[in-house]
């Protein structure tokens, strides 16, 4: 059955190859436009993101607009076979803006309103920004909306931060009070009781503050949730402006591991997800760990939509505002790029065409050199990258079958980071759930990254690392997936609190404890120099041996029904449960009472992917810092066979009839990977 799903743009039914073009910043010299185009055409660039920060090229005084340049430009495009993904311009306002109308510019935390400069340095509530924003778009999409070389809009750039400024508290106010209707049902959800700080009229509800409220922890999860509400509901203004003058081209807003927002929030109303991408590549001679890293976001950012996405920024070969801006080594354009694609991406663009000459990212990596010409190592890359796009656009469309998930919530998430406790020298939310992915990243399993919300019945496995703010339904469907014959893993400090940030009462894990058959007594943070270790038990079922190393994080658990696979080997809770596994219903569900290293959890779901029968990209043993990745339509599977060893290797293959993607020759044996190597190959789909 085909698994392919419509291109993004009929206009443009290949891989997407291109970048950020800022003609803008060249209209005084016309020779620019002409000599992009014929290097577009060298690079195999068949897209680029325009007019991004152009609102002072396009409004240069209010109520004046310049579209010739634009008009030129994408008249341009039509005729060389370019297209544009073309951008809303809010992500920079004119400094005219914010000195006619102040309110434009936003207040910090500190209730300082900002002066004009940088990006995003807006209210995304100011009726006078909503108003010229809603222009701006309306006019770009009545003159626009219909032109051959225009393939969809890229709303803003980035979205992020916030704004303290009255209209933000009367929002945020109306937001509250929309929420739970009185405020005493919001001075029990938040336990204003604790300090006194209970509220007693709306007014005095205000965001949190530096040198005021901060310590209510259900105050700082709501504003962050407001934050990305209001967020969300600016870019549906910009979008709506656009629909409302009869454009329905897709809709996407390029989205950057922004901590602020909720980017599953933003699913709803776009049509394509897009993400910026910037690793730091050679850190190490084993660019593995950061690869693992790299292919989550992936995982994410495919799983918001469950269908392909876009690479709309990634750097052809070094950043300018990294702590060290590394050049990319040989084959590592190619396969960076190429992983993005086996992931799930659908465009591999840049960020930039074309280096500026001056100001904050001059020096920032471009297709184009200052130097102007072809004839340099990057653009050869680019070209040489854009070809074999070309080459493969088959697989455009085709979708990643996980059977497999993370569950990873983004309030749960902030509210880690404000519980004060166990650890306050570093909890490492992040880094224990890439550690658990990279598991499966190293077994060439693929994952989909999927929020509490979301259904969990297409999985075999999932994996739910810190699950501390768990709410009763999350807990009601964790429990039906096990029953069901589903396979759960958790950790330590999982089912601590509500959607409110109030811990559950009764007992931890709280809504998790009848599906894990535990009772989590206490839970001890390690100093960096601490060590515990965990003894498995004979015969367990996982047949797993040996004593393992953990660090930084003991919870002391009682089973209640649970079996205990492997206790402690040091402290004075030495002897007792740190890993466990409860038969619940049709299923099972694993938990890890402490923190474990890479090596355990390598083992363990290597085991577990065994046991469940998850399937993987190719039925070999992968050598370490080499994966493997599947898109498939149903008929035919596309394989990304990719090495980030930091040295030549091999791989074996196993008997299924391989063909290279490109060529279609047969395809055995084993395959040699040099560094920063990749190979594409395709067969028949199970």
């Amino acid at each position: 059955m085909s698994r392919k799903i419509p291109p993004i743009s009929s206009k443009l039914p290949v891989l997407m190859h291109g970048a950020d073009y800022n003609p803008d910043q060249w209209l005084h010299d016309p020779r620019i436009l002409e000599e992009d185009i014929r290097l577009m055409k060298l690079a195999n660039c068949n897209v680029m993101a325009i007019g991004i920060f152009a609102w002072a090229a396009l409004e240069p005084t209010e109520g004046t607009f310049t579209f010739e340049w634009m008009d030129r430009l994408l008249d341009t495009f039509a005729e060389n076979g370019i297209y544009a993904w073309l951008a809303t311009p809010s992500g920079a306002r004119p400094a005219w803006m914010s000195e006619k109308y102040p309110e434009v510019r936003r207040v910090e935390a500190n209730r300082v309103r900002n002066l004009h400069g940088l990006r995003h340095n807006h209210c995304y509530t100011s009726p006078v920004y909503r108003e010229k924003t809603a222009i701006m778009n309306s006019k770009l999409a009545q003159r626009y909306g219909g032109h051959p070389a225009v393939i969809g809009w890229h709303i803003s750039n980035e979205f992020g931060g916030d704004c303290h400024c009255e209209y933000c508290q009367n929002a945020f106010r109306d937001w509250l009070e929309k929420k739970y209707g009185t405020l005493e049902v919001l001075n029990a959800k938040w336990w204003t009781s604790f300090w006194a700080h209970t509220y007693t009229d709306w007014n005095q509800v205000e965001s949190p503050a530096p040198h005021g409220e901060s310590m209510v922890h259900a105050h700082n999860l709501d504003w962050r949730r407001f934050v990305t509400d209001q967020t969300v509901d600016f870019c549906k203004h910009e979008i709506d402006a656009i629909r409302g003058a009869n454009s329905d081209l897709p809709v996407t807003t390029n989205m950057h591991l922004i901590e602020g927002l909720d980017y599953r929030k933003f699913a709803d109303i776009l049509d394509v997800i897009s993400w910026d991408a910037y690793p730091t590549w050679h850190e190490h001679q084993d660019d593995s760990e950061l690869a693992a890293t790299v292919a989550f976001y992936h995982d994410l950012f495919r799983s918001l939509k469950q269908k392909p996405f876009l690479l709309m920024e990634c750097t052809p070969s070094l950043t300018n505002w990294q702590p060290v801006s590394k050049l990319k080594q040989p084959g590592m354009h190619r396969l960076s790029s190429l992983q993005a694609v086996a992931h799930g991406s659908d465009s591999v663009q840049y960020f930039q065409w074309r280096k500026s000459r001056g100001s904050s990212e001059k020096f920032h990596g471009a297709v184009v050199d200052h130097v102007g010409h072809e004839h340099t190592r990057v653009f050869k890359d680019v070209a040489e990258l854009g070809q074999t796009l070309s080459d493969i656009s088959k697989i455009v469309g085709t979708t990643t079958r996980a059977e497999t998930a993370i569950l990873f919530d983004w309030d749960n998430r902030w509210a880690i980071k404000d519980a004060q406790g166990p650890r306050n020298m570093g909890i490492h939310y992040e880094r224990t759930v890439l550690a658990h992915h990279r598991a499966f990243w190293e077994e060439g399993v693929a994952v989909d990254v999927i929020g509490s919300e979301d259904e969990l019945s297409p999985y075999k496995l999932i994996i739910a690392p810190m699950l501390y703010l768990c709410r009763e339904e999350t807990g009601r469907k964790l429990e039906q997936f096990v029953a069901e014959g589903g396979t759960l893993v958790t950790t330590y400090w999982s089912g601590v609190v509500d959607e409110h940030d109030l811990c559950h009462l009764g007992g931890f894990p709280g809504p998790l404890r009848k599906t894990l058959g535990i009772w989590a007594e206490e839970i001890e943070g390690l100093y960096d120099h601490d060590r515990n270790g965990v003894a498995l038990s004979p015969a367990n079922p996982l047949e797993l041996t040996g004593t393992f190393e953990s660090h930084e994080i003991c919870e002391m658990i009682h089973t209640e029904g649970a079996e205990v696979l492997g206790v402690y080997t040091d402290s004075f809770y030495a002897g007792q449960p740190a890993l466990t596994v409860n038969r619940f219903g049709d299923g099972q569900a694993y938990h890890m009472a402490t923190r474990m290293k890479s090596d355990f959890l390598q083992a363990f779901y290597s085991k577990l992917i065994k046991q469940t029968g998850v399937a993987r990209a190719i039925d070999t043993d992968l050598p370490q810092g080499v994966t493997a990745q599947v898109r498939t339509d149903g008929v035919t599977d596309y394989l990304f066979i990719m090495n980030f060893s930091g040295k030549m290797t091999q791989v074996s293959l196993d008997d299924q009839c391989y063909t290279h993607l490109d060529s279609n020759e047969f395809l055995k044996g084993v395959i040699e990977l040099p560094v920063n190597g990749i190979e594409l190959v395709k067969r028949s789909a199970n």
